[in-house]
């Protein structure tokens, strides 16, 4: 699925620095200036899943295949972007791209860093907030509404200060970066199925809700209108009985039809026509 999750905030809090630290390379252009970043960088990042070794480990391969999310990294907005001041509209035109915004917010102390904004980061918050929605009051066609999409809001602290009930990173050195890819994930309303086999262990994303026959044609587009049954099992049996064939003799195997809901973390394999 090509959802994506925008990186939004002011200029200098640290965006092409998380991006990088989200990539685990240096993909964008980091610098101590606003506007270092003017066309959006978009990276693909895996979703941390634990889960997945284990698998590997019960069907004894080493081919592992997460999840995905796409990020995209937004040049800084400034105060008046909604009227064109700085890069205003070319950027809010990349925020009306994406399905999630991660507004990040300066909270460190490196005051070797321009600051642009308030001290105060949750002010920066409302002028973020403000300046998307003085945005949606001038545009002409009120769908996609930049206010109305589903967000979250991460803080860019000091090493080791991510110890309270904020959702905090130290973009710096990547610190709290796979809490912040998995909760995005669960914010765009994403659940991963899994699929173990010899060839692969690897895990599949669907929309929360899902039916099976969707779930199918997501591995091959075929699937999904050949869809027979499904083989299902829970990724804790499946661990604990050894795979499929102890799956079954415990009788923790169940045969679900095209009314099946999907759900987080099933493991399964399906059966289709021809």
């Amino acid at each position: 699925m090509s959802l994506k999750v925008g990186i939004v905030g002011l200029a200098n809090v640290g965006k092409s620095t998380l991006f990088n630290a989200l990539l685990k390379k240096q993909k964008a252009l980091v610098a101590n200036y606003p506007f270092a970043t003017i066309e959006p960088n978009v990276g693909v990042v895996p979703v941390p899943d634990d889960r997945l070794e284990k698998l590997a480990e019960v069907v004894k391969t080493e081919n592992i295949v997460p999840a995905m999310v796409t990020f995209v990294d937004i040049a800084g907005l400034v105060k008046g972007a909604s009227k064109g001041e700085g890069l205003g509209n070319k950027f809010l035109a990349h925020i009306r791209e994406v399905d999630l915004i991660l507004y990040l917010l300066r909270d460190f102390t490196d005051e070797s860093v321009a600051r642009v904004g308030s001290v105060n980061p949750d002010e920066d918050l409302e002028t973020l907030c403000m300046e998307l929605e003085l945005a949606d009051l001038d545009a002409k066609e009120k769908i996609n509404l930049l206010s109305k999409k589903p967000y979250m809001v991460v803080y860019n602290t000091d090493e080791g200060e991510l110890s309270d009930d904020r959702l905090r990173v130290c973009a710096k050195t990547g610190e709290g970066v796979d809490k912040l890819i998995r909760l995005a994930y669960e914010k765009l309303g994403l659940i991963s199925f899994l699929t173990a086999g010899q060839k692969e262990v690897r895990a599949w994303t669907v929309k929360k809700g899902s039916t099976a026959p969707v779930a199918a044609g997501v591995i091959h587009t075929d699937f999904e209108k050949n869809f027979i049954k499904a083989k299902v099992t829970s990724f804790d049996d499946f661990v604990k009985f050894g795979g499929w064939k102890g799956v079954s003799e415990a009788g923790k195997l169940r045969i679900e039809g095209r009314d099946y809901v999907m759900k987080e973390g099933d493991v399964i394999e399906f059966m289709v026509g021809k």
